[in-house]
């Protein structure tokens, strides 16, 4: 269990590093198209979580599998990708000099200036972006809200792919 859970995890995590770094390169300012391109990557890559449980299901337990076992392998699947994008993003701030959130904060605060925000608005939101920026430059926090960011995705593949799975009717293994 320990190899199908290293190396669809390893596949996962591969795939959704590529893909948000593709995204980033396609989409240099994110915005909304920046936050699906970077979900839907999430999504293929995790599609590795629902491989892994069903060759597992398929070819180590002869096909039944049932949904605590499968939503368990799954999870830790899921968390060793959540782990790979969690420590590239640490590399791509580290990269870049840390600079993401001043250029984010900046552009966040362009955007409502164009938007056609008051001046006390944009300055409580400067605010807020400041505030934010601080927290965002200790590890922990950044680590913590760069999880939250895959964790709905790393939990909802699993519990999707063990509902399925479960059934050994569903994508028998051929004989």
């Amino acid at each position: 269990m320990t190899r199908t859970i290293a190396a669809f995890g390893g596949l996962a995590g591969i795939t959704v590093i590529l893909g948000w770094s593709i995204g980033m390169l396609l989409i240099p300012h994110g915005g909304t198209m920046g936050m699906i391109a970077g979900y839907l990557s999430m999504i293929v890559g995790l599609s590795f979580v629902f491989v892994g449980v069903k060759r597992y299901r398929d070819y180590e337990l002869g096909g039944v599998i049932r949904f605590w076992p499968a939503f368990a392998l799954g999870t830790a699947i899921a968390l060793v990708a959540s782990l790979f994008y969690v420590l590239s993003w640490e590399v791509y701030m580290w990269r870049t000099n840390y600079s993401f959130m001043a250029e984010y904060a900046a552009q966040s605060i362009s955007a409502m200036k164009a938007s056609g925000a008051t001046a006390s608005e944009v300055a409580q939101h400067a605010a807020e972006m400041d505030a934010f920026a601080r927290d965002y430059a200790r590890p922990l926090f950044r680590l913590a809200v760069t999880f939250s960011e895959i964790a709905p995705v790393a939990l909802l593949v699993p519990l999707v792919t063990a509902a399925l799975l479960r059934r050994s009717s569903f994508l028998p293994a051929k004989a």
